[in-house]
């Protein structure tokens, strides 16, 4: 008796090992550059901030200005949120707004309505024309900029005088208010505007360039002693850093959708696109035309085409369909064997009894079998499909 050796087995499936091995040093290098990722943010974690913060060491910061004022017993508070720099505008305070073109124009409104007849200051850093007309109403700024950064004072505000020349030059401002100081000028328009209230003894300064207050160009010209006098009237000095996370800047404005949101030019522009692909579409389907049969590029067996419609048909349970093509086909191919025209071959009056004849059978049951209703599931039509079969047999036997 022979024993025959057992093939050892054998398996697709890669081990742990195998797969450790393969992804090792992917997973190695996934490591290190995360390491390196947590490394450098908790070094730059403890002293970044963004541009003009009080708090930020880096050349663009404020943290210089805001250790002088301390210097002076003038106390610096940096606020992100809307609310918060409405509360702070008191006639002890003096409100700083860092980048005023980012508030929405409802923040622009809210924020104008607290700091009107509030008593204290209001410094608005390089307002552009989407803000100044909100928070300043009779400043308006030029489109065209300074030239230069270093300019003169040549007005009577103290505060300038006393500075000498500094580098406001920037966004440039006019005002048709004649108790407004109009300062620094380029080319005769203001660099630096205050305008005082009407009742009260607040007022708006508007500065058309953030130099004076960055830590890098502080020690130039006249910055500091100007940064110190605007920045240093009030005890408090409040600055309002605006932050996209600020609940008050996703609010809706005035109940407008995103379709009044876009340009109108958007709008005609999209309007004329889509007009120009409707036109195009009629051309292209006017050169289309009717459709043109063609032949088969390659031949296909006939056994194949049969297996793929039959497998359509049972797919939609269409049996009607597929038991009258049946018979279709069997009563064309047994009316030449029986004299009978294949224009008369779907006509039971003439296919009948001619067929009766040949078999000598029964013509009520070759009804039934050519002619009958569609049958009631799948095994009844292979029963119609191999009685239809076996009739042709028997009419082509000698």
């Amino acid at each position: 008796m022979t024993t025959q050796a057992t093939p050892p087995t054998t398996t697709a499936s890669p081990t742990a090992h195998q797969l450790w091995t393969r992804a090792r040093g992917l997973t190695l290098a996934f490591v290190l550059l995360l390491a390196g990722a947590v490394t450098l943010a908790v070094l730059q974690s403890d002293a970044r901030h963004g541009a003009l913060d009080p708090r930020s060491a880096d050349p663009s910061g404020s943290r210089a200005i805001a250790e002088l004022l301390a210097d002076h017993g003038v106390s610096t508070r940096v606020v992100t949120s809307l609310a918060e720099a409405r509360t702070a505008a008191r006639p002890d305070t003096t409100l700083l707004v860092a980048a005023p073109d980012l508030l929405t124009q409802p923040q622009q409104r809210e924020l104008h309505s607290s700091i009107a007849h509030s008593g204290g200051r209001t410094l608005l850093v390089a307002p552009g024309s989407p803000s100044v007309d909100t928070l300043a109403p009779d400043v308006s700024a030029d489109p065209a900029n300074s030239r230069s950064s270093a300019l003169s004072p040549d007005c009577t505000l103290p505060a300038a005088r006393s500075a000498g020349t500094a580098e406001t030059g920037g966004i440039r401002y006019t005002t048709h208010r004649p108790d407004a100081d109009e300062c620094y000028p380029s080319e005769r328009l203001a660099t630096l505007l205050r305008i005082p209230d009407t009742s009260g003894d607040g007022d708006t300064v508007v500065l058309g360039a953030p130099d004076i207050l960055s830590n890098e160009r502080l020690d130039k010209q006249g910055n500091a002693s100007l940064a110190l006098q605007l920045l240093g009237s009030r005890a408090h000095l409040v600055w309002y850093l605006p932050s996209l996370s600020d609940a008050s800047a996703t609010a809706p404005d005035d109940g407008k959708g995103f379709l009044d949101l876009l340009p109108s030019g958007w709008l005609w522009g999209t309007l004329q696109l889509f007009v120009a692909a409707a036109l195009a579409a009629l051309w292209r389907a006017r050169r289309l035309g009717p459709l043109v049969p063609e032949n088969l590029p390659v031949a296909i067996r006939a056994s194949e085409t049969v297996e793929g419609r039959a497998r359509l048909y049972r797919k939609a349970a269409a049996r009607d369909r597929a038991s009258a093509a049946l018979r279709s086909t069997t009563r064309t191919r047994l009316a030449p064997l029986l004299g009978v025209p294949v224009a008369q071959a779907h006509a039971p009056e003439a296919l009948l009894p001619a067929l009766s004849a040949h078999l000598h059978g029964d013509g009520q049951s070759l009804h039934s079998l050519l002619f009958g209703p569609p049958p009631g599931d799948d095994t009844a039509l292979i029963a119609l499909a191999d009685q239809l079969d076996a009739l042709e047999r028997e009419v082509r036997r000698p």
